[in-house]
Order: C-alpha cells, then sequence, then structure tokens
C-alpha cells in the first residue's frame, strides 16, 4: 500500500473514502467507454441514422447541445453547492439521471434519431454534472504537493471500470454476433450492462465519501440567486486569479481534441481504416489500459516534474497522435495512433484536474470546478462540432479533420505558456474564497 500513502492525504482522510472517490471514476467511465466512445456512436451513425451523410455531423450536434447547456447551468451549479454544503446529494441526483437515460438508450432503434439524441443530450448532461461535482472533492481529500498523484489514482482506476463495463459487453456482443443477432438486437443490452455496473459502482461512492464542506449562508440572500450573486462576483474578481483563468483558456483549447476522441475513434476507425465492431471494441478496451497506466504513473511524475511541464508533454504526444491518425492507412498503423491517445488521454485529464484544483480557493472548490467544466464543455462543442462539419463540408474526409484537430492541441501548448502555479496557488489561498480553507 506504499503507492497509496496516507502521507497523500489530508488530515483526516481515510484510505477508504479515497477508494469511494475514486470508486465514482470507475463508475462513470463505463458511459464514456461503450455509449459515447465504442458502441452506441458508431451504432447512431451507422444502424440508428442509416448511414446518412449528415449522420457524424447529428452525432456531435447532439452532443454539442447537451455540452452547453452544462456549460450554462454548472458554474451556478456549483456556487449553489458550495453554498449549502451539497455537492454530495447534487451528485446523486446527476447519478441516478444519468444511469436512468443510458438504460433508456436500450429502447433506441434503427431510425429512431430523435429519441436517440433526446437520451443521449439528458445522459450527457447528467455525466458531465456529476464529473464536475466529483472533481470538486479532491483538494479536499489530497494534500497540494499530492494533487497529482490523487486525481491519477482517480482516472486510472476508472479506465478499469470503462474496461469492466467495455469487456462484459464485448462477451455478449461476440456471443450474440455468434447467435446472427444484429447490431440493433445485441446494442440494447450493453446500455443495460453499462447502466447496471455505473449505478452499482456509484453506491460505493455515496456509501464511503463524505461532504466536508460546511454552509456557507451569511446573508438574507437564498438558493440560485445568492449563488449567481457570487459567481457574479467571482467573474469580476477574475484578474486575481489571472492563472486559473489562462488555464481555463487552455483547457478550452486542448480538451476539445480529446472529446473528439473520445466521441468519434469508433466512428473513424470503422468508416475510414476498415475495422468492424468487434475490433473496435478490443481497440477501445486496448485503449483503457494503456490511459489508466498514463494516469496512473504521470500523476506521481506531475507531482515531480510539476503540473504544467508535465500537461504540455502530453499535449506534444496528443499532436503526434492526430498527425500519425490522419497519415495511416493501414489498422496496423491505427494501433500506434491509439496507443499514444491512451497514454496521453489519462495524463492530460488527470493533469489537468488536478492543476484546477491547485489554483481554486479552498472554500469556492464546486463553483470553481463548474467554472473548469464551462470551459471543458465549450471545448467539447468546439472539438466535435468543427469535426463534424469538416466532414460533411469535405464530404466526408474524416482524414482532414483528424489531421485539423492537431491544432487545438498546439493551441493549447501555446495558452498553457502565461500559467504560473506558484503564483496561482498563492491567489487561490489569499482570496475571498480562501477563508478557513
Amino acid at each position: 500500500m506504499a503507492l497509496f500513502s496516507t502521507e497523500a492525504l489530508n488530515p483526516g482522510v481515510r484510505r477508504r473514502e479515497v477508494f469511494g472517490w475514486a470508486m465514482y471514476d470507475f463508475a462513470n467511465s463505463g458511459y464514456t467507454t461503450v455509449v459515447l466512445t465504442a458502441v452506441f456512436a458508431a451504432y447512431f451513425v451507422g444502424a440508428v441514422a442509416g448511414g446518412a451523410a449528415w449522420a457524424t455531423f447529428a452525432w456531435t450536434l447532439a452532443l454539442s447541445v447537451s455540452h452547453a447547456i452544462v456549460m450554462m447551468t454548472m458554474p451556478a451549479m456549483g456556487a449553489w453547492a458550495d453554498r449549502y454544503g451539497a455537492k454530495k446529494r447534487l451528485l446523486m441526483f446527476t447519478t441516478t439521471g444519468c444511469v436512468l437515460s443510458t438504460a433508456a438508450l436500450a429502447f433506441v432503434g434503427p431510425g429512431m434519431v430523435a429519441l436517440a439524441v433526446l437520451l443521449i443530450i439528458v445522459s450527457n448532461v447528467c455525466f458531465a454534472w456529476g464529473e464536475s461535482l466529483i472533481a470538486a472533492f479532491l483538494p479536499e481529500l489530497a494534500r497540494p504537493a499530492a494533487m497529482g498523484r490523487v486525481s491519477g489514482w482517480g482516472w486510472s482506476f476508472g479506465y478499469f471500470g470503462g474496461m469492466l463495463a467495455l469487456g462484459l459487453s464485448l462477451v455478449y456482443v461476440i456471443r450474440a454476433q455468434g447467435q446472427g443477432l444484429t447490431a440493433a438486437q445485441f446494442v440494447p443490452v450493453t446500455m443495460w450492462i453499462t447502466a447496471g455496473l455505473f449505478a452499482l459502482a456509484a453506491l460505493f461512492t455515496f456509501k464511503l465519501l463524505k461532504e466536508r464542506a460546511e454552509p456557507q449562508i451569511r446573508s438574507a440572500e437564498s438558493g440560485l440567486k445568492a449563488a449567481l450573486s457570487r459567481l457574479q462576483a467571482t467573474y469580476h474578481d477574475a484578474r486575481r486569479y489571472r492563472d486559473f483563468m489562462w488555464l481555463l483558456a487552455c483547457a478550452t483549447a486542448y480538451q476539445g481534441g480529446v472529446t473528439v476522441t473520445i466521441t468519434l475513434a469508433a466512428i473513424y476507425a470503422e468508416q475510414v481504416i476498415g475495422f468492424v465492431q468487434q475490433e473496435t471494441m478490443v481497440l477501445i478496451f486496448v485503449l483503457n489500459i494503456a490511459a489508466a497506466l498514463g494516469a496512473f504513473a504521470f500523476g506521481y511524475w506531475q507531482d515531480r516534474l510539476g503540473h504544467k511541464l508535465a500537461l504540455g508533454i502530453t499535449l506534444v504526444g496528443w499532436i503526434a497522435t492526430c498527425v500519425v491518425a490522419a497519415l495511416t492507412t493501414t489498422k496496423g498503423g491505427f494501433w500506434y495512433a491509439a496507443a499514444i491517445a491512451g497514454l496521453c488521454m489519462g495524463s492530460s485529464q488527470s493533469s489537468g484536474r488536478a492543476m484546477a484544483g491547485m489554483l481554486a480557493p479552498p472554500r469556492q472548490l464546486a463553483e470553481f470546478y463548474g467554472l473548469w467544466t464551462f470551459a471543458t464543455r465549450l471545448a467539447s462543442i468546439i472539438g466535435p462540432l468543427s469535426y463534424g462539419a469538416i466532414t460533411w463540408a469535405t464530404g466526408g474526409n474524416q482524414r482532414l479533420a483528424i489531421g485539423l484537430t492537431a491544432l487545438l492541441f498546439l493551441l493549447g501548448l501555446v495558452l498553457l505558456l502565461p500559467v504560473n502555479m506558484e503564483r496561482g496557488r498563492r491567489a487561490a489561498l489569499s482570496g475571498p474564497g480562501a477563508a478557513n480553507g
């Protein structure tokens, strides 16, 4: 257990609580792996939309609508959660919404585009809300000097959850295909597997994770109005947190490219490289192994090398991924791109989450992670929607679309340069939200 030393944790935090926190990453990763990446994305384009020219664009548009909803709601929701010490209560609500809407995807058949779009929007909104809320617990659990490694524990553990959901789905799909069943018959069962695993694993989080935040009500204002007032004050005081704001700009760029990989990898593999669905699922499974290793190892390296340098290294790796994926014409070549993407995926997302925790005032964690979510969801609109638009405008040239995605990572690298972690940490600890932190 030396790797998971309590020396990395804040006073009073037990290992079992970190396990409960990490179990949420384990729980929700099946949604991104099975629904958004490996199974339902390709099923939507190929079966639900019948392989129409507009199908990829429709998929990215549905996701973009969900991200826009999260952008408009999460910062205020985070401010409300801080004010009332309600992160855990909101997390229970969002988890229930994602589980139920994911299970309902099982009823989507060929031609049912409207129902598929509605359920994807609802499930992805609830998923993103939950992802932001669980991230806001990180600075309460980990010491500042160990933020990277604890974040890495969660991300790496989460990828194993994704692999479990995908592995169970893959076993069923292989069996179903052996019996001559079609995608319209076996994809619904994978949605039930994913939803059931999400619900079961999340129970550990709700049992073990504590709500440490205390209600901060100090005025006659209450409810959403008070939360919005504090959020407005934070925006007005943005200059105090300029390094956090630079990080938000950086995340808006590079997370757009990460989202392209998560939401369109299966579509690209099948329609451009020639993978069949079973091969795609194996590819994503192996990608998750690489992502778990990357998140775990980079969590430790991040604390030693520095958060900024660690993130910069992963962005260079992402640029290489896009170039290789755009140029390769063989399945073997695409496997190389997927391996690099896997190593970079876990490490870049873990690094960003830890950096946001370092630069956020201790008493405004949910609010600042709400702002972080605003940036990442804006990125999730820019990345996939631009990819879909380029594909549609060029008559299906996805190689050009993935090649141009490298520009998002390059822009993220440029926007990372002004971030000064020491200055940003001082601002977080001295700001209005740092009282008693």
